[in-house]
């Protein structure tokens, strides 16, 4: 790596996965992993393999199938965690155990009720028991934002000295500011004798919308690695946005003077593979992937864009993958030209027998629509997806009139059982709902449903995200649709698998 160069160190598989309802299955994330790849992250956090079975066994997988980049995974400075992160990660052609404790007085006292010279003593028993087992240790010292400046260096100097080779501030609280932040890094560097052994860190959190502000001021004054998501995924207000760290390192290179090796054209069907299999939609306006980044309504912009595009865009959409969605799929495309746009999407299928399942499903899709974009392809892979079947939407009807009140006739399998009922509602997606629910008896709350335009026109395809919750845990569902009623009726049954088939998270899953 050289000096002017900045590690992106991706952790939509872990700290975004914290987001509520946005739980991936092994499958997944193996998805997002290779597309990560494709995009040249540098480190790919994979999971927290202490946390589940089932977080272990993803963390294995990717680690098993990613070749050209470091796999990572967190665990907290405990000798368990350490050594489960490290069995994970022995398939890893390139391996890293990321280990952290807290350092802040508020955490110290009130989460580990420890002294400090206790939490130094433990931080440096994990770095050693990791180096041991992992020649890429990783040290975190979870809301050092909020840590003394003394102690933190006090407990950076010794986990350096005990074998770490990155050392991570993170804000986790999103609460410093950029100014103060990057002072911070500043004086790290400079009052920590053995800082030049090794490379420097940011997580930040944007609970005040200043992740990204925080990040870049870090970066400026030294440090060389940032922690980011794909969308700014994460827990409460999320992460840093990889796609606006990376493209403003670029898009200002000339105050900069640092860039990463990201390959930018892959931003957006990254974006929106996350977007699709987490159920959480981008918003319109977010920089760089929303749908209106470089769309121009104002007359006076659209002229001076006609005219000069650099007078209103400082950015090439190309750059940045928006070009993808022009390859456009019809009814009488074959399955080679299928097959072979789904690879450039970062979509593979492991046999014959799942591509053919899938161009079947994309050339039922194309007798409903005349155009099949990018998007719906994202969408369609994500609704083939394989998973542990406990409910199976066999059938839908409904019938609704004005004046009347909404029917739906739903026939429901439940491990393999067929199910049928008709029920009555305030609309046909609460009649679709309630007819389902009176099946599955699951006792879940809704907490939140909506639905999007995956693509423009009036044979788009809806996009309809159901979030569940039930005894604390809380899912996403998604399914997309012609119809929007049989799309939403997709994305309550998946949701109802997920949370029969979702993994039992530790609640002690890390957060830095």
């Amino acid at each position: 790596m050289t000096s002017n160069s900045v590690v992106i160190f991706d952790t939509t598989l872990r700290d975004g996965e914290q987001s509520p309802g946005a739980s991936m299955t092994r499958d997944e994330k193996l998805r997002i992993a290779k597309m990560l790849e494709r995009l040249q992250v540098d480190v790919i956090e994979a999971g927290f393999a202490m946390a589940s079975q089932g977080d272990f066994e993803s963390v294995k997988a990717v680690a098993t199938t990613i070749k050209n980049s470091t796999v990572c995974s967190l665990s907290r400075a405990l000798d368990g965690d350490i050594d489960r992160a490290a069995e994970a990660l022995k398939p890893a052609e390139s391996g890293r155990i990321h280990t952290f404790i807290a350092t802040s007085p508020i955490h110290m006292k009130y989460k580990l009720q420890m002294e400090p010279d206790k939490v130094i003593e433990q931080a440096v028993h994990a770095v050693k028991r990791a180096r041991n087992q992992c020649a890429d240790v990783e040290f975190s010292c979870e809301d050092a934002g909020r840590s003394e400046l003394e102690f933190l260096c006090r407990i950076i100097e010794k986990a350096i000295n005990a074998g770490a080779r990155t050392i991570n501030i993170p804000d986790t609280v999103g609460y410093a500011l950029p100014h103060e932040f990057g002072e911070t890094i500043n004086q790290l560097l400079t009052r920590i004798p053995n800082s030049d052994k090794a490379i420097f860190s940011v997580h930040c959190h944007n609970d005040l919308g200043l992740a990204v502000a925080n990040s870049l001021s870090a970066v400026v004054n030294g440090a060389r690695q940032v922690e980011c998501t794909i969308n700014g995924l994460g827990e409460r207000a999320g992460n840093a946005s990889l796609e606006e760290l990376v493209m403003g390192l670029r898009t200002r290179n000339d105050s900069l003077q640092l860039d990463t090796r990201i390959a930018t054209e892959h931003i957006v069907p990254a974006s929106r593979m996350v977007s699709s299999i987490t159920g959480f939609p981008v918003q319109p306006n977010k920089a760089i992937v929303g749908a209106n980044a470089f769309a121009h309504e104002s007359g006076i912009h659209q002229d001076g864009v006609l005219k000069h595009r650099e007078t209103y865009e400082i950015m090439k959409a190309e750059d940045v993958g928006w070009n993808t969605n022009k390859m456009v799929l019809g009814k009488l495309s074959g399955r080679n030209a299928f097959k072979t746009r789904m690879e450039e999407l970062g979509i593979s299928f492991e046999t014959k027998e799942d591509l053919n399942e899938t161009f079947k499903r994309f050339k039922s899709l194309a007798d409903k629509k005349r155009d099949i974009y990018d998007a719906d392809l994202h969408s369609l892979v994500a609704d083939s997806l394989e998973m542990d079947e406990t409910f199976k939407l066999d059938a839908l009807s409904i019938s609704s009139e004005m004046g009347g009140t909404p029917e739906a006739r739903v026939v429901l399998s439940v491990n393999n059982e067929r199910n049928e009922i008709i029920s009555t509602g305030d609309g046909a997606v609460d009649a679709a709902f309630k007819a389902i629910e009176a099946i599955a008896c699951s006792c879940a709350q809704l907490e939140l449903y909506s639905v999007n335009a995956i693509t423009s026109g009036t044979d788009s395809q809806g996009e309809v995200t159901v979030r569940l919750a039930r005894k604390g845990r809380i899912v996403n569902g998604s399914g997309a649709d012609t119809d929007v009623i049989i799309a939403s009726a997709k994305a309550y049954v998946h949701a109802l698998n997920l949370l029969e088939a979702g993994e039992k998270r530790n609640p002690q899953t890390g957060s830095i």
